[in-house]
């Protein structure tokens, strides 16, 4: 029946191979060489982008040549005025003006103060000439003053061109009269909230906003703005400060849940499992109005108090996104694709201290323009305190600024005052338009302050007290600005008085709820709603599939063009060993369980997504999963050619990542927890290389559906096992994660409403299953016509879990541990407990013989069997542990049964 699919395997196909030179698919500094792309990385349409992009901007060299000392001025304002730029609110230091510093002089480029300088081709002048001084006086303004940019660090000239005229021409703007006076109820509601919050709630931290009022106007700016950009989802990855007021200021948070949660009552509902977390963490989903009448919607997702973490999920958050939507990278197969982040923005929210401090930003940045990581940019929003706890910036780094790390990927760096908040609104409008015409990570440097210490109840003088001084006699911002809108005329004082009596209000009522409030259920919506709470059992689910099905995706797992030059080795040790294996039906390994598991999941409508170092081979050599024209370079993923036969099939993104753990977990976990209907797997090089990952473990994995309801099937993959290694790349410290999980141990039977599941497979059957069971919903009816079996399809498991599976190394290719077709077709399924198969077909006597029953998990099994058959061992049984947590007791005790000879042994 099979050996006319197997029979096809090297099939034609004109759209895969069509030179034996293929065309770099560059991405940044990243490439992939294909005709077709690779599905996740088709970046065509960014490079069309670009290309056209450069071509608009016109750089005139004739007038920077005839008027050269002229343009070395303006180069050395744009290049260095930000060192003596006006940014600092509270500088209680002495700066010097810009024009008496050396390299900003006329003098130096040989520049008289009444010489004539034409402005066109060199400066965004509405004058078409200007004296040198004036000339000097105009730079000063836009590059000393309450703005600074720093653009050299992006390499095309011709976008540092765009930037720097951009620069110029914001700032001959004027705000909107209506956009200044939203800016100043905004930043009064937010003052008014932390002081509503003291006066009630005297004792608790809420990391106020206080002395950074201005980043509403960043955040009301990008959200109004949306809609005429084509914006219509907004991820946000934020910290801590001020974050309780953006929520209740902007996202339409009900203030009454943080007043209950400030109360220490609990923000999930009666019936909803899960301890919560603290005030500081608390998340929100809301669509918003733009002012264009369409609707933004706005995520804020929720954060650990290890900072800077949220970053690497949001960027995540945000890929998978444009899986879900198919969309950007992910539109089609045909190479062409869509730009990333063409309607979904990332807004990345750091603090100045954690910026430049945590590793894992470096990380993450670094991740912005890799294939299958690039989401279309991020808008990097820096609350630059100026202190971190403690300590004062300038002893918190060696390099002048906090978002210096910017320019390790190229992207421009906009400071902006806080105390001026009509100059933080064009500062927004200029990082949103670069964003957004270049799909580049840009960086925005809010200079501000705190009023009080890291928290309200922190003393900040006994650290601090030369720069609290200038802080406490300074007046407020939402306060300066409102009586400067008054002066004015934009405002009037009942119009302010108006406004802060009106949220008065609101307060109050809120306040007065706290009683009656009853918490709602804020998650398993949307894509979710299927999904339930897990069970507090140990539920078993078909997992298995029809003969022919397995055999036919077996085939296409190793079906490529007749013009693929794959290479030898490969040709024998890969896609023939395979065919036999189909063919016969047993001795199927490792990495033929994981194609059948895998292609299975694509065909039935799943994404599958793997991502680690190194994981289209695997560390071990045993995936192969993404071919390699040995003549041409060209990629090629054969899955993935299903898609093309039968559109409802799912894809295979194989995403090589970079040499980093923290951000490539936490990236992975913020795509698990967009859609049920995606398998993320990251597998790690070596089984202890979690530990560069551990605080995301810590933070998100392991807690995450505990602390904010977020249910994930992100699973990981952890070679495990001495096997020729060291003390390192061994172990992967199994103990750890066991320690981690919340199982009941002595107190009761566990369930599946365990933190995680943790397994160490002994058979390659079992991991098949084990990987099915992560997604799996139900069947589609979408078979080709080319299998004679059809089957009517299931609901399978209602809920999602992260997995660490304790992955195999000799395993991988253990004749023992391989496993027949017939253990993967319907009506199998994953067995958290396998019995001694050597006891098997031999009657109840063999049973009786055994006197003791030994408990092993892993491959010590199989040194173990072959020991005792050595030594003609018979009164031993080895019972294998699969599943570790949540631990299988009814399963254990039900298997002891057999045995009513066998004694336990004291120790």
């Amino acid at each position: 029946m099979m050996l006319p699919l197997l029979n096809r395997v090297r099939g034609s196909n004109p759209r895969i191979l069509q030179s034996k030179s293929s065309p770099l698919i560059w991405t940044g500094r990243a490439a992939y060489q294909s005709h077709q792309g690779i599905f996740g990385c088709q970046p065509k349409a960014l490079q069309k982008r670009l290309a056209d992009l450069k071509n608009e901007v016109k750089i005139d060299f004739d007038a920077r040549n005839r008027n050269s000392n002229g343009y070395r001025l303006i180069e050395s304002f744009r290049r260095s005025g930000h060192i003596h730029a006006q940014i600092n609110p509270v500088s209680f230091r002495e700066q010097s003006r810009p024009s008496d510093q050396p390299d900003l002089s006329l003098e130096r480029f040989g520049l008289q103060s009444e010489d004539t300088i034409p402005t066109g081709g060199l400066i965004q002048s509405k004058s078409p000439e200007l004296r040198a001084s004036d000339l000097q006086a105009f730079l000063e303004t836009v590059y000393c003053g309450p703005i600074a940019v720093e653009f050299e660090s992006v390499e095309c000239e011709h976008e540092r061109e765009w930037l720097y005229r951009t620069t110029e021409k914001l700032h001959q703007t004027e705000i909107e009269p209506q956009t200044k006076k939203n800016l100043a109820i905004d930043m009064l509601r937010s003052q008014n909230f932390d002081n509503f919050m003291a006066t009630k709630f005297s004792n608790v931290k809420r990391y106020g906003g206080e002395g950074a009022e201005s980043m509403m106007g960043i955040y009301s700016e990008l959200i109004s703005s949306a809609g005429e950009n084509g914006v219509k989802e907004i991820v946000i990855g934020m910290a801590h400060r001020g974050r309780l007021n953006v929520m209740t200021g902007l996202f339409n948070y009900p203030p009454v849940a943080m007043f209950r949660k400030m109360r220490g009552l609990p923000e999930f509902p009666p019936e909803q499992q899960g301890a919560g977390d603290v005030l500081s963490h608390l998340t929100s989903s809301v669509d918003l109005p733009t002012k264009n009448g369409s609707q933004v919607h706005v995520t804020m997702l929720p954060n650990p108090s290890h900072l800077e973490a949220v970053n690497p999920v949001a960027c995540g958050k945000v890929r998978a996104r444009h899986l879900t939507q198919n969309v950007g990278e992910y539109s089609s197969i045909s190479g062409e694709g869509e730009l990333m982040g063409e309607s979904i923005l990332c807004l990345q929210v750091h603090g100045d201290a954690a910026l430049i401090g945590q590793g894992i930003n470096q990380e993450t940045l670094q991740m912005s323009q890799v294939p299958h990581f690039s989401n279309g940019g991020s808008i990097h929003v820096v609350i630059n305190n100026q202190v971190g706890f403690t300590t004062p910036g300038d002893r918190g780094r060696t390099s002048r600024y906090c978002s210096d790390l910017a320019k390790q990927i190229g992207a421009p760096v906009i400071h902006v005052n806080g105390d001026r908040p009509e100059e933080v609104i064009k500062a927004t409008r200029l990082a949103l338009a670069y964003q957004r015409r270049y799909r580049k990570d840009v960086f925005l440097d809010l200079s501000c302050y705190r009023r009080h210490g890291h928290n309200e109840l922190d003393d900040p003088t006994f650290t601090n007290p030369l720069l609290y001084k200038t802080i406490h006699a300074t007046k407020t911002i939402p306060d300066q600005y409102a009586d400067q809108l008054v002066a004015a005329g934009v405002m009037s004082k009942d119009e302010v008085s108006q406004s802060l009596a009106e949220h008065n209000a609101l307060c109050t009522e809120h306040y007065q709820m706290i009683d009656s409030y009853e918490a709602k259920m804020e998650t398993l919506k949307g894509d979710w709603s299927a999904m339930e709470q897990p069970p507090s059992a140990v539920t078993q689910w078909d997992t298995g599939l029809p003969l022919d099905v397995l055999k036919y995706i077996g085939a296409q797992s190793i079906k490529v063009p007749e013009e693929f030059n794959l290479h030898p080795h490969l040709k024998k040790i890969h896609v023939d060993a395979r065919m036999k294996k189909l063919e016969s039906g047993s001795v199927i390994d490792w990495g033929t369980a994981e194609c059948l598991a895998v292609g299975s999941l694509l065909y039935q409508g799943f994404n599958v997504r793997f991502s680690g170092q190194d994981v289209g081979r695997a560390t071990f050599a045993h995936r192969h999963a993404m071919l390699v024209d040995q003549d041409s370079n060209e990629m090629f993923i054969p899955f993935n050619e299903m898609k093309r036969q039968n559109d409802d099939c799912g894809q295979l993104e194989m995403a090589n990542s970079p040499l980093s753990e923290e951000a490539v977990l936490g990236f992975e976990y913020g795509m698990s927890v967009e859609n049920p209907k995606n398998l993320i797997i990251w597998e790690a090089q070596f089984g202890d290389f979690f530990n560069g990952a551990q605080i995301i473990l810590d933070t998100y994995v392991s807690c995450g559906e505990s602390k904010w309801g977020l249910q994930s099937s992100l699973t990981l993959l952890l070679p495990h096992g001495m096997d020729g290694a060291g003390p390192e790349h061994s172990s992967c410290r199994m103990e750890r994660f066991l320690q981690m999980t919340d199982s009941k141990e002595s107190d009761g039977a566990d369930g599946d409403d365990v933190n995680w599941h943790v397994v160490n497979p002994t058979t390659s059957a079992q991991y098949f299953h084990l990987l099915r069971r992560q997604v799996l919903i139900y069947f589609g009816n979408c078979l080709p016509h080319r299998v004679s079996h059809s089957v009517l399809f299931q609901m399978i498991r209602n809920f999602r879990k992260p997995l660490v599976v304790v992955g195999p190394k000799v395993l991988l290719r253990l004749p023992a541990a391989s496993s027949n077709l017939s253990e993967m077709k319907s009506g199998t399924s994953f067995q958290t407990v396998l019995p001694d198969p050597r006891l098997e077909g031999l009657g109840g006597s063999a049973f009786d013989k055994i006197k003791r029953v030994v408990f092993v998990s892993g491959k010590h099994y199989y040194a173990l069997a072959r020991h005792a058959d050595e030594k003609s061992v018979n009164d031993i049984a080895f019972v294998r542990v699969e599943q570790l947590c949540p631990f299988p007791t009814q399963e254990l005790q039900e298997e002891l049964k057999k045995f009513k000879n066998a004694k336990r042994k004291e120790m």
